[in-house]
């Protein structure tokens, strides 16, 4: 169930809740998730003093979590939003084979990639039958349970049922968390993400009349395409016919469609949907985002205090750096792999991971073995949750070998502190490691783009820079200045304020888009 916060963190007693300027909406991430967006997030917060925040983080489970940060004074509640919660049986009865009867066909539209008015139409089920709608008939009841085998014969027959139920639990159970939550109170609701996040803002857009915005740092359904095609259990093996054909839909297509409706109605119901960079806006136009209401505003960083981070002039090894957490998608077996081969280049080379372990045990664990495998106990370092102001004087090198990213502040926070970089051609790290095509003067590169999972390729980039002086100068003065005038977060601050504003100006609109 929802859980409301003060953010003086006494739980037992919160105040009364009360309109906020902006309700921020997060999925997987701040306050109890460390990383790059959460990061942004406390910054943007921080950075609007005067505005009033409440904050709705979606979270995995009904598990207890603790803060990783302290939340500014502006915030002023917090509700969390398990998205999987332990459900009673229910037997049913007529008002809940109603509900069941009327949300049948917008959810299965819904999950198979369609919009806000797909979205809408599971909404309008949800009040029109509100004594039924709960968690225990949506998930557990026997109507529940026939809607979803109808879903199975409509969308992969074929496939392993046991899988799609599950599958379906998963998906739909997010969904209904954020249908059912208690929606906040706020002028304007503004989604980090797609995803859950964006669906509770797309029904905050259809309940309230009040404007929405969207921030998409990496795009929501790409990172779940990537994650989904790494899933060998959704790819079902069935047989298939003699001759050439198409490849058979599986559990993939179930996931991947799902999200991109889900996408698609925060999209279609946001007033202004802004991300970090060209590239970016490709893959939300290919998802159904407005371009109309497309806008970019890049990742900024604090340049005045990391420009003037120093340089360790004491003797000490070559010291490069992966800045980023232990979990799958910064592939931080790639750069352990890398670490092996540089060794053989540049026998003294000091390699560390700066960043959170705990995060997925079981991957921090296989990394831990790979680094002995490989016999790196006395090379690579896993240092853990670290102040980088007390680490980037000493590094020489920056490595980033993520599967996926957007736009990488640690990238630019060593930029702004003159340390070059090594990074896997995705996001905007090309842009800032080599500029973009509009650049004028042009700096000239920061550093070396690399293949996606190529460990040869990392340690030849990272060698270059360690055995070349002059060269890693000239990458490093190049990519502070990009920072400088490209990535400052004064500006950045600056757009996101007037944004707000003229969102905040709007008036009401005079009744509900969603008629029950």
């Amino acid at each position: 169930m929802p859980r409301r916060r003060s953010p003086r963190h006494a739980p037992d007693d919160p105040p009364p809740a009360r309109e906020a300027d902006i309700c921020i909406v997060l999925e997987g991430a701040y306050p109890f998730i460390a990383g790059g967006v959460s990061s942004w997030t406390h910054e943007l917060i921080r950075a609007q003093s005067d505005l009033s925040f409440h904050l709705v983080t979606l979270t995995a489970d009904e598990t207890p979590k603790p803060l990783r940060f302290d939340l500014p004074a502006n915030v002023i509640q917090m509700t969390e939003i398990p998205l999987q919660c332990v459900e009673t049986r229910l037997e049913g009865g007529r008002e809940v084979e109603r509900l069941i009867g009327a949300l049948a066909e917008p959810l299965g539209r819904l999950c198979a990639g369609g919009g806000l008015e797909a979205f809408s139409g599971v909404l309008a089920a949800l009040k029109r039958h509100p004594r039924a709608a709960m968690r225990a008939a949506l998930m557990n009841s026997e109507a529940s349970f026939r809607m979803v085998q109808a879903m199975y014969e409509a969308t992969v027959p074929g496939s392993s049922f046991l899988n799609y139920f599950w599958s379906w639990r998963a998906l739909a159970g997010g969904l209904f968390s954020v249908l059912l939550a208690p929606l906040p109170r706020a002028r304007v609701y503004h989604a980090i993400s797609t995803g859950y996040a964006g669906l509770l803002a797309a029904r905050a857009a259809l309940e309230t009349g009040r404007p929405t915005l969207l921030t998409e740092h990496g795009i929501y359904t790409n990172e779940r395409r990537v994650e989904i095609a790494m899933a060998e259990w959704l790819a079902d093996r069935l047989p298939g016919l003699l001759g050439i054909e198409a490849r058979r839909r599986d559990l993939r297509d179930v996931w991947i469609d799902a999200f991109t409706g889900y996408s698609r109605a925060c999209y279609e119901a946001c007033s202004r949907i802004t991300t970090l960079y060209t590239g970016n806006q490709v893959l939300q136009l290919r998802d159904g985002a407005p371009a109309d209401r497309l806008r970019i505003i890049p990742n900024g960083i604090d340049y005045e205090g990391f420009s003037a981070i120093p340089r360790d002039p004491a003797p000490r090894p070559p010291t490069v750096a992966l800045i980023g957490r232990a979990v799958p998608i910064k592939d931080v077996k790639t750069y352990i792999r890398a670490a092996a081969l540089l060794r053989a280049k540049v026998p003294e080379v000091r390699v560390l991971l700066l960043g959170p372990t705990e995060e997925d045990p079981i991957y921090f664990r296989e990394c831990e073995e790979l680094v002995a495998h490989l016999g790196l106990q006395g090379t690579f370092e896993f240092a853990g949750r670290v102040k980088l102001h007390d680490y980037l004087g000493k590094v020489d090198v920056v490595v980033l070998t993520s599967i996926s990213e957007a736009q990488p502040l640690v990238l630019l926070e060593a930029g702004a502190a003159g340390v070059p970089s090594v990074a896997t051609d995705v996001g905007s790290c090309r842009d800032i490691i080599e500029g973009r095509a509009d650049e004028d003067p042009p700096l000239g590169p920061a550093g070396f783009v690399t293949p996606l999972a190529d460990p040869t390729a990392t340690a030849e980039g990272i060698a270059a820079l360690l055995l070349d002086p002059a060269l890693r100068a000239r990458c490093g003065e190049a990519i502070r200045q990009r920072t400088e005038r490209s990535y400052n977060k004064q500006v950045v601050d600056r757009l996101y304020r007037e944004l707000y504003e003229e969102h905040l100006a709007l008036p009401d609109r005079p009744a509900p888009r969603v008629a029950a």
